[in-house]
C-alpha cells in the first residue's frame, strides 16, 4: 500500500525560510514529488506563481495558533485532488471519504449508487461546477485507517482564511 507522508504547515515560507506570522497572507500549493504529495506555503512577498507541477494552489492567511475554526482549501482545489486520486487502488478509501466531504460541502451531489454482479457498490456523484459525473468505489476505511485518512486530508486541505 502506498502511504503519503504529508507534514503540517511549518509556518515558514518555502522560498525564504522566514517564519510566517498569524494573519499574514500566504499562498499554499500542493505538489507531487516522487510519488508524494506535499504542501508548500509561501509568504505573499515571495510568491512568484504556482510551480508548473502544482496539483492546486490557493491564497489564505496564517491562522492564529489559538484559533479553533477550521478553514478548508478552496472547493476547486479539493475537487482537483479528488480527481487526482481516481485510479489509485491504494487510495480508494481516501477518495471515498473525500467524496463524502465534497457531498457534505455541496461541491458534488449524490446521483445514485450502483452494485455490480459481485456486490461491489459504487457511489455516483455529480459536480455542477464542472458538469462531470464521477464513480467512486464505496471503500469504507478500517478503524485503523480512519485516523490516518483524517490526518492526511486535514494536513493537505486545511487552508487559511477563505476569500483572502
Amino acid at each position: 500500500m502506498v502511504e503519503y507522508d504529508i507534514q503540517r504547515c511549518t509556518r515558514r515560507c518555502h522560498a525564504t525560510g522566514r517564519e510566517l506570522a498569524p494573519g499574514e497572507a500566504v499562498y499554499s500549493v500542493l505538489v507531487e514529488t516522487g510519488g508524494n504529495i506535499t504542501r508548500q506555503d509561501y509568504a505573499a512577498d515571495a510568491w512568484q506563481g504556482p510551480p508548473e507541477d502544482a496539483l492546486g494552489w490557493w491564497k489564505g492567511a496564517i491562522a492564529d495558533a489559538s484559533s479553533k475554526r477550521v478553514h478548508w482549501a478552496p472547493n476547486d482545489v479539493m475537487l482537483h485532488y479528488f480527481e487526482q486520486l481516481d485510479g489509485n487502488p491504494a487510495k480508494e478509501d481516501v477518495r471515498y471519504v473525500l467524496a463524502l466531504l465534497l457531498v457534505r460541502r455541496r461541491i458534488v451531489r449524490v446521483e445514485s449508487t450502483e452494485k455490480d454482479a459481485a456486490g461491489n457498490e459504487t457511489l455516483v456523484v455529480y459536480s455542477p461546477r464542472n458538469e462531470v459525473e464521477y464513480r467512486v468505489k464505496v471503500a469504507m476505511p478500517t478503524a485503523e485507517r480512519e485516523a490516518t485518512i483524517q490526518a492526511e486530508l486535514s494536513e493537505l486541505l486545511h487552508g487559511g482564511e477563505r476569500g483572502a
